[in-house]
């Protein structure tokens, strides 16, 4: 059987594989031994891409809603009746009545955002919006507030102390830039920890690397900020700084030091809940390192101080200076990236929302740099009004499982004049709500580059996979659906590199090449210089760090924006909430990626419900047996769940994962299809008040039998 070089798109790690073939149906897939980076590594979800490809379920012709439900319809003419419902929407209501969601699997196809917010900006509507204000806003777009260094932060591979605040690389292969990075994961950190790489992990549960860890913290959930701010009240108050680094580069030093004053470490530990020398520990391990960040995860940027949060961890890294100096190798070469310079100086505070930026209807909230956060969309979509949503197309996303509020999100879809989905399956909570399915070509009947994952690539790594599989039928890449909307309404797709030719559809290569314009080597290069589908490592075009520019004086502002007084009024905060003994939070689960992948049969047969772990002397203080159906509730809603005694986790915290559930089903069908937490959440309480991210982790909930 032929075997191809590819790399896998279930998710953002893109790990190298093989795939094996028998005529127009992938067989296998496995790790590719012989790629530098991986070595061989994949995850259970990515080796079932036979399965996803050739599922019974997967669509092979787009849909449309009629009478009877779903009735197959020639992709063409799809575009054709969406594009005649659109027109009228526009000429009536304008172009802020067409709302563009780019879900989590448009990050997957390495045209799909890019392609989705150029059809936005092209139609001239605000409302773009992505799976990214959903759960780490704060850690996209808050860090320039301070100030960038822009020779780069320290990488992984060079660390000698790591800091993990409530994420678990192991499981979600997600780690940020400076945290660990999603190649194998659990092997490269024990291998690190085994060449003396000392760990600190912060998380409400001893998952799976703080089970690893040195010091492991378990902070109370959403007290990340006490925490935090007691790690930076010792460093400053025993002088573990950079002293000469903060010197030359640092404003707002007092600032900060007068905002930590009212966090010593007996007071920060308390309120974080964590022992009093281990956050002393910590901050002197932490400090002690000479390479190494510290880097946060979607539970402490979904626990109602996300921006808060995200602020101490820059601050943190600010002031023990983990940046990449003059004559260093810059961290993260990023060959599909634009080109910048790399160098030993301060890149100046800018402010990625608010004053100049088009706003929401809604809670103050505005554009986060090109798009709108999510959690004004409901409301968007409901209030009538001019700059009302009344057409909405989702790609690659599953607004009734990711966005807070599901009964609201449910009403406000059922309320749009027109609801398109891109979507692989009818059979979606979201999707069988749409008025057409756009079926779209699956990761191996495409061409893509890696520029979703170039975020951890320590060497200057870099891929363009051909498509190994045929087109199934008339189905369509993304970037090509949108290219046919944007001719059929005689709007253009403004790319990087200029405005997308609209005489005839480019092919990918030549797409790709629009969309990443200014790269360091373009995807048409990086294609030529690998045509077996091996990486190509360009060791040459890795930057050293230059000297400064002369006459910069540009520095870091600790004092910058809302920061830190927001750290004073969270300290002046009761953070009990009465009626509501229980905080649940947020996790991963190594056999979905978020809402996707629970039909496949192998992922299936790991997991279906969604259990709510608990533990043990919880659930018998509440008289509940392991296995039991229980009901929680908010102050928002209420889900059904099964208890799953857990001793990993501390006292009066409840874990459970996100993208399960359907509104559709009652509680008898929980056993088999899992609760939705986000029936617990209110998108306009608890907000953060600079990206409107709801309150998705560290949830006030009560538990009660069922």
């Amino acid at each position: 059987m032929p075997v191809q070089r590819s790399f896998c798109r279930f998710c953002h790690a893109n790990c190298a594989i093989l795939v094996e073939t028998e005529g127009d149906h992938v067989v296998r897939v496995s790790g590719d031994a012989e790629d530098p980076v991986f070595g061989g590594y994949t995850c259970i979800k990515g080796r079932q891409l036979p399965e996803a490809h050739h599922h019974p379920e997967r669509l092979l012709s787009s849909q449309k809603k009629g009478a009877h439900g779903f009735e197959p319809i020639a992709t063409q003419a799809a575009l054709d009746e969406i594009a005649a419902r659109l027109r009228p929407l526009i000429e009536e209501h304008g172009p802020d009545s067409v709302a563009i969601y780019a879900g989590t699997y448009s990050f997957q196809n390495s045209a799909g955002v890019a392609s989705a917010m150029a059809f936005a900006q092209g139609l001239g509507t605000r409302h773009f919006y992505t799976s990214v204000t959903l759960d780490q806003p704060a850690k996209v777009y808050t860090a320039a507030q301070y100030g960038s260094w822009s020779g780069g932060g320290h990488v992984f591979g060079e660390a000698d102390v790591a800091f993990f605040i409530g994420n678990n690389p192991i499981v979600s292969h997600y780690g940020p830039p400076g945290g660990l990075p999603p190649f194998s994961p659990s092997r490269r950190l024990r291998d690190a920890i085994a060449g003396g790489l000392k760990l600190i992990v912060a998380d409400p549960r001893e998952s799976d690397v703080a089970a690893l860890a040195h010091v492991h913290l378990p902070v109370k959930p959403g007290e990340d900020p006490a925490l935090l701010a007691g790690m930076i009240h010792v460093i400053l108050e025993e002088r573990l700084y950079d002293e000469a680094f903060v010197q030359g580069f640092v404003d707002g030093l007092a600032e900060l030091k007068e905002a930590v004053s009212g966090f010593p470490p007996a007071v920060a530990a308390a309120r974080a809940g964590v022992s009093e020398a281990d956050l002393v520990a910590a901050a002197r391990m932490f400090a002690g390192g000479t390479k190494g960040s510290a880097s946060t995860g979607t539970g402490p940027e979904m626990a109602g101080n996300g921006t808060l949060t995200q602020y101490l961890v820059s601050s943190l890294n600010i002031l023990c200076g983990r940046f990449c100096r003059e004559g260093e190798k810059s961290s993260i070469p990023r060959i599909f990236t634009p080109v910048t310079p790399r160098r030993a100086q301060v890149n100046p505070p800018m402010k990625l929302w608010g004053e100049g930026y088009p706003a929401s209807r809604f809670r103050g909230l505005t554009h986060l740099m090109f798009e709108m956060p999510c959690n004004v969309l409901a409301d968007e979509i409901l209030t009538p009004g001019p700059g009302q949503v009344k057409a909405l197309i989702s790609i690659g996303g599953n607004p009734m499982l990711a966005f807070p509020d599901q009964d609201k999100m449910a009403r406000a879809i059922q309320s749009l004049d027109l609801f398109v989905s891109v979507d692989i399956r009818a059979e979606g909570v979201s999707a069988r709500r749409s008025d057409y399915i756009l079926a779209p070509l699956m990761s191996l009947e495409r061409d893509d580059i890696s520029s979703l994952s170039e975020w951890w690539y320590e060497i200057p790594y870099a891929r363009y996979t051909e498509a190994i599989l045929p087109r199934p039928g008339d189905l369509l890449d993304e970037y090509e659906m949108l290219w046919g909307l944007a001719k059929r309404l005689g709007t253009g797709l403004p790319l990087a590199g200029g405005p997308c030719p609209m005489d005839a559809c480019p092919d990918k290569e030549a797409f790709l090449d629009l969309a990443v314009a200014g790269c360091v080597v373009p995807p048409s290069q990086v294609h030529a210089d690998s045509p077996d589908g091996r990486p190509v490592i360009y060791h040459d075009k890795h930057p050293i760090v230059e000297p400064a520019e002369p006459g910069n004086e540009a520095r870091f502002d600790l004092a910058a924006g809302a920061m830190p007084q927001q750290l004073i009024r969270y300290g002046k905060d009761d953070p009990t909430a009465q009626g509501y003994p229980f905080r649940l939070i947020s996790r991963r689960s190594r056999h979905r990626f978020n809402s996707t992948g629970g039909h496949l049969s192998a992922l299936k047969a790991k997991r279906t419900t969604n259990p709510a772990h608990i533990h043990p002397d919880d659930l018998a203080g509440l008289g509940v047996e392991d296995g039991e159906m229980i009901r929680i509730a908010s102050p928002h809603g209420e889900v059904h769940a099964l208890a799953k005694a857990s001793a990993s986790l501390r006292r009066g915290v409840i874990s459970m994962a996100h993208g399960y559930g359907d509104p559709d089903y009652g509680p008898d069908e929980v056993p088999l299809r899992g609760g939705s937490t986000n029936r617990l959440v209110s998108e306009t309480a608890g907000y953060d008040p600079i990206t409107g991210q709801a309150l998705q982790s560290a949830i006030p909930v009560r538990v009660l039998r069922a």
